[in-house]
């Protein structure tokens, strides 16, 4: 990844990163008048304002994992709710770890290799509790607030800390509350699809976990039937009538040692009162949210915004598992696994726009595991192919499905049921998006590159010329749709790409590759795409004729954007291809709205795009932003925080649009260090309807081209305020030539307008998020 500039250099360029004025643009005394001006100018904090305004509250007791607060560090996870069956008098605080799962492959990776629960607290007051009042602060990542009780009060903090991986509670009794008391439950060490689903043959639950003392630290060592164990420890500390719980979860495998480790993880923390290790867990997610900015006029939508990117780094991080289905926050669930026909690159999206790729855990996950994807095809492909199945562990292994077959992904035409031949592909766009948004050559060079070239391959060894000449690819398996057709759109659509991106990768590489004439020959003569009266089709065999809540006959579309509507055809193809879809209810489910939003947003459709993330929060959100079908899913929130990002800013194809598809009612706009393809800082302003100014900063010099949607003839200023050459690119773009580092600016020509960075004016009120009075 290119290196940051040093904080001397951002400031030279004129953004303040740190505080709320950016200089770039202004005449040299204007620019001076800026360096002046301190950080806290009169609209006060940007970030701290929208962080707080988004504060999820809590004035009646939560009762699931979908109402209440959750923690979280990519690794830790814990959920807050009152204790099913005893809320007057119990809180639940779950205790649950992305890394902890069971390690017995031959039955399969959502029972053998299945994440495992761990277990939870209960905190008992000494009366029945009357009612609470918590505040779970995004700029601090805590837990703070009172439990009323008939005896008295508890005054809580509580955060699962960054860099520790230890959830440390605070709380402070009233006089009538002292005896208050925490009890570890550990949960049974079984596949959580045991309770929707029958049992494989053979397979049971890990015997009971056995609760330990040592020398003050408690521990409940978990053994597992296939070596190795997990390990949740903790101590209580009482100074003055504070007392605070410090919980630690290792796990290790097929070594014993999470024992050890937890302990003296417990012992190193519990030296440190809880202000103590509060500082630099403040500091580092205080320091996260400044890396990119975006206040919008639905105040509702706002806070969830905000939110997400709070959710996505309690749940990911770059050295993290790769987000199963739940996060971190393992609930009864059919799916305790990570899924790779859609949740994963779905879970990921949201981090580019926002500038966060420390929590790529796709691309360090693709790499590091990346000799499992080939044990996942079959023996007579091994040498030269990859292919990742619906479902794996955290080191990308499937288990069952290879132990039965000897691989796990299908074989295209012969394999009933279900050759889902794509998920890798699609997965490695979104490696190819985190190299688009940094342009960092090693990741296209070392990661990319080869694992694309090898899935690809996969499809090689089954494409057919048939008898119109084309090349056709017999019965693979469109997710989720059911049963199995030729030239399906999902697999045609993601060769399309790959061999694109392949050949584009090759030439910047500079390899000669031997299949480049193969993959120029795909796109030269592969099937066109299935289609009927409706739009795309399922695959030949295939129409798409049932509600359906999946867009995997879409994504040439979305989020390929190899189907754009360049032409009105095109356009047609698109807009009747989403009707169709969408038109159809009974399955749709969340992720359905997002994708409608994000296909409105390419077509310019700001008011359906609206619309579409409506009915998804009427429809599906949960209080605290959470999403449910049969289980815990974290995807879709996520991805409608890329929703919002496609409506705001797109740069595919080598062009940065700015607001592209805003509804009328989103009539100001800031957004700040939104990262887009090129490896561009985005900052611009829209106001009373009209964009005022935009600002891109160069972090590769890569060709800048922006379609800015400023009307009118346009001033192009560099960091000093001087004119830059620029030159028109057509349909309301320009380029300007930047080089690494530097900015331009632009404006409507002969404005001025007011760079600040702040929030801007709510059209109204809206009920925050949690569990509010009223």
């Amino acid at each position: 990844m290119p290196d940051h500039p040093s904080r001397r250099t951002v400031l030279a360029t004129g953004s303040a990163l740190g505080g709320t004025l950016l200089a770039s643009g202004l005449t040299t005394s204007q620019a001076n008048a800026a360096d002046r001006t301190p950080a806290d100018t009169s609209s006060g904090d940007p970030w701290r304002t929208v962080l707080d305004d988004a504060d999820m509250v809590w004035q009646k007791m939560p009762a699931t994992w979908y109402e209440g607060p959750f923690l979280g560090n990519g690794l830790l996870g814990s959920g807050i709710y009152a204790e099913p069956g005893a809320a007057s008098t119990a809180v639940r605080f779950n205790v649950q770890h992305s890394e902890v799962q069971d390690h017995r492959p031959e039955f399969g990776s959502l029972f053998g290799l299945a994440r495992l629960p761990i277990g939870y607290f209960t905190l008992e007051p000494v009366g029945a509790i009357t009612g609470v009042d918590w505040r779970l602060s995004l700029n601090n990542a805590e837990l703070t607030g009172t439990l009323t009780t008939d005896q008295g009060t508890l005054a809580l903090r509580a955060l699962v800390h960054n860099d520790r991986s230890l959830l440390a509670v605070e709380v402070t009794p009233s006089q009538g509350e002292r005896g208050f008391r925490w009890v570890f439950h550990p949960a049974e060490a079984i596949s959580p699809r045991a309770a929707f689903k029958e049992l494989p043959d053979g397979y049971r639950g890990n015997p009971p976990a056995e609760i330990t003392e040592h020398d003050g630290v408690s521990a409940a060592v978990q053994p597992l039937l296939a070596g190795g164990q997990h390990v949740t420890a903790w101590r209580e500390r009482t100074r003055g009538t504070t007392r605070t719980l410090y919980v630690h979860v290792a796990h290790s495998y097929p070594q014993t040692t999470a024992l050890d480790r937890a302990l003296k993880a417990v012992r190193a923390a519990d030296r440190l009162p809880y202000a103590a290790l509060a500082v630099p867990h403040r500091a580092w997610w205080q320091a996260y949210y400044r890396k990119s900015f975006l206040s919008l006029p639905d105040a509702r939508i706002q806070r969830f915004y905000w939110i997400q990117l709070y959710k996505a780094a309690s749940a990911a991080r770059r050295d993290a598992p790769v987000m199963a289905t739940s996060g971190p926050w393992l609930e009864p669930t059919p799916w305790p696994n990570t899924w790779w026909n859609l949740n994963a690159q779905l879970e990921y999206w949201l981090i580019h726009g926002s500038n966060h790729l420390e929590l790529d855990a796709i691309t360090r996950a693709l790499s590091e595991f990346r000799d499992n994807l080939a044990a996942e095809v079959a023996q007579p492909y091994r040498t030269d192919s990859l292919g990742i199945p619906r479902t794996t562990d955290p080191h990308l292994v499937n288990g069952a499905a290879s132990s039965l077959m000897g691989y796990g992904v299908g074989i295209p035409g012969q394999d009933p049921p279900t050759p889902e031949v794509g998920n890798l592909t699609w997965a490695l766009h979104n490696i190819w998006l985190s190299y688009r948004h940094t342009m960092d050559v090693s990741l296209l060079r070392d990661v990319l590159f080869p694992l694309l070239r090898k899935a690809i391959t996969y499809y090689l060894h089954f494409l057919e010329p048939g008898p119109d000449g084309r090349l056709h690819l017999p019965a693979t398996f469109s997710p989720e749709y059911g049963g199995d057709s030729r030239d399906c759109n999902y697999d045609l659509m993601l060769l399309t790409w790959g061999c694109r991106t392949l050949l584009e990768s090759a030439e910047l590489l500079r390899i000669d590759d031997e299949l480049a004439p193969r993959w120029r020959d795909v796109l030269a003569r592969r099937v066109p795409y299935p289609t009927d009266a409706n739009g795309f089709m399922i695959g030949a065999d295939i129409p798409f004729a049932k509600s359906h809540r999946h867009y995997s006959h879409m994504l040439a579309v979305y989020p390929l954007y190899e189907v754009t509507g360049r032409t009105p055809d095109e356009r047609v193809l698109i807009e009747k291809s989403l009707a169709h879809w969408v038109g159809f209810e009974g399955a749709l489910q969340g992720y359905t709205f997002t994708g409608a939003a994000s296909m409105s947003a390419l077509l310019g459709k700001g008011e359906d795009a609206l619309h579409y993330l409506g009915e998804l929060m009427t429809r599906f959100i949960k209080p605290n932003t959470m999403y449910l079908e049969s289980g815990p899913v974290i995807e879709t929130p996520l991805s409608a925080a890329q929703s919002l990002h496609d409506m705001i800013c797109q740069s595919w194809g080598g062009i940065v649009r700015v607001f592209p598809a805003l509804p009328v009612v989103w009539a100001d706009l800031t957004v700040h260090d939104f990262r887009t393809q090129g490896a561009f800082l985005l900052s611009a302003h829209r106001q009373a309807g009209t964009t005022r100014w935009v600002r891109l900063v160069s972090e590769a010099g890569a060709p800048c081209v922006v379609r800015h949607g400023i009307p009118g003839p346009v001033d192009v200023r560099d960091h000093r305020g001087r004119p830059l050459d620029h030159s028109d690119a057509g349909d309301g773009a320009i380029q300007v030539a930047l080089r690494k580092g530097e900015s331009a600016l632009i404006t409507a020509k002969g404005d001025r307008p007011d760079l600040t960075v702040a929030p801007v004016r709510p059209n109204g009120d809206a009920p925050r998020w949690g569990l509010p009075l009223g």
